[in-house]
C-alpha cells in the first residue's frame, strides 16, 4: 500500500473513532491517547512551561470532550480541532495575564494573531511526540516516574506515595529518565 493508501486508511480511522465517541464518550480515551503527545508538545513549544503546557493540554482535552457532539468531519485531521482548542487557550490564558500584574510577570502574554498557525508547527509537534514515544524505552520505574508526573501531573510528593518511595528517590528517578531522554533526542530518529 503506497503512502496515499496509508494516509487514506489513518483518516478512515479516526473518522471512525470520533464517531464511535460521539455516540459513547467512553471512545473519547482512543482520541485522547491518540492526540495527547502531539497536543502537549503543541502547546510546550508555544509556552516554553512544562507546568502550563500540562494544563493547558489538560484544559484542551476538556473542551474537546466536552464540545465532542459540535465536531464536524471536514476532512481535516482532528489535531487540527484540537490545535486551534490548544492555541484559543494559550491566547485566553494570556489575555488573563495582562490583566493581573502578577501573573503577567510569570506568563508572558500572547495575541492570538501572534500565535503561529497549527499547521505551522505540526513539525515541531512530531518532534515532541517523538520523546514521548521514546518514554517507553526507558526502565519500568522511570517510566513510572515520567508518566505519573507529566501525563497525570503527579506531583513529587504524590508521586513517592504512590510508588511507596522517597522524595528524593523520585527526583533521582526522574532526573536519570531526562537524561536519558535528551541523549536519545540527540540521535537521529530511527
Amino acid at each position: 500500500m503506497g503512502a496515499l493508501g496509508a494516509l487514506s486508511d489513518e483518516r478512515d480511522d479516526e473518522r471512525r473513532l470520533i464517531a464511535a465517541a460521539q455516540e459513547d464518550r467512553r471512545h473519547f480515551a482512543a482520541l485522547y491517547e491518540r492526540h495527547f503527545d502531539r497536543v502537549y508538545a503543541f502547546v510546550l513549544t508555544r509556552s516554553r512551561d512544562p507546568d502550563l503546557a500540562e494544563d493547558i493540554t489538560a484544559q484542551t482535552f476538556h473542551h474537546a470532550f466536552q464540545s465532542l457532539e459540535s465536531f464536524e468531519w471536514r476532512g481535516a485531521p482532528f489535531s487540527a480541532w484540537l490545535f486551534r482548542i490548544a492555541a484559543n487557550a494559550l491566547a485566553d490564558r494570556g489575555r488573563r495575564a495582562v490583566r493581573s500584574e502578577e501573573a503577567a510577570a510569570a506568563v508572558p502574554a500572547a495575541e492570538p494573531a501572534s500565535l503561529p498557525s497549527p499547521e505551522e508547527d505540526v513539525g515541531e509537534a512530531e518532534i515532541r511526540a517523538r520523546l514521548f514515544r521514546l518514554v517507553e524505552r526507558l526502565p519500568a520505574d522511570q517510566q513510572r516516574v515520567i508518566r505519573l508526573r507529566y501525563a497525570e501531573e503527579r506531583s513529587g510528593k504524590e508521586i513517592a506515595a504512590r510508588l511507596g518511595r522517597s522524595e528524593g528517590a523520585i527526583k533521582q528517578l526522574q532526573l536519570r529518565a531526562l537524561r536519558t531522554l535528551r541523549a536519545w533526542m540527540s540521535e537521529p530518529d530511527e
